[in-house]
């Protein structure tokens, strides 16, 4: 499967409740990267400042990083990708890929209005401990600021801060709508 929408679609919460349903693996190229920052690996420390920017990370260091997830054995019975691809070079690299492991691909598109986009992302909170998402109007933590889940403090990610918003959606519209 694969999910391809703005930032603040849905991709994230959809792609958790098919990957359930199914039993198929959830590779999020944005929860990887927020992994790897987290953690302060190198690939973390290289793309950090890129997204707190709301800048998107290199095809190249993406299209490796999916390369060498999709090798994983929890891959075999398929998979979803949330945030992948973003630009047309990294569809025409996950075409190869697909035709390499002779695999089906179902796209699904998310078609958001703007308005919706920038309320939802504005908005979220995440916990940085477990990586829950809350929505202070849609899906508010029990808590205020507290993580459901495990209790710690909730924050708002650099990548969802309102002019970080506004850049990552012109990126959308110049290098992701294209691939659609």
């Amino acid at each position: 499967f694969l999910l391809l929408g703005p930032p603040g679609a849905g991709k994230g919460t959809q792609s958790a409740i098919i990957a359930r349903r199914t039993g198929v693996a959830r590779i999020s190229t944005g929860e990887m990267l927020r992994d790897a920052i987290a953690r302060q690996t190198p690939l973390g420390a290289q793309v950090a400042p890129l997204m707190e920017r709301g800048s998107l990370v290199p095809d190249s260091l993406l299209v490796a990083l999916i390369a060498e997830r999709v090798t994983e054995p929890d891959c075999t019975n398929g998979l979803l990708l949330d945030g992948f691809p973003r630009t047309v070079n990294q569809a025409e690299a996950l075409d190869l890929l697909v035709q390499e492991r002779q695999m089906e691909l179902v796209v699904l598109n998310f078609d958001v209005p703007r308005e919706v986009l920038l309320r939802r992302l504005s908005g979220r909170r995440w916990c940085p401990r477990c990586q829950a998402t809350y929505h202070l109007e849609n899906s508010p933590p029990k808590r205020t600021g507290l993580c459901d889940q495990c209790g710690s403090s909730l924050i708002q990610r650099a990548d969802d801060q309102e002019d970080v918003v506004a850049r990552r959606l012109q990126a959308y519209d110049a290098q992701t709508v294209p691939v659609i």
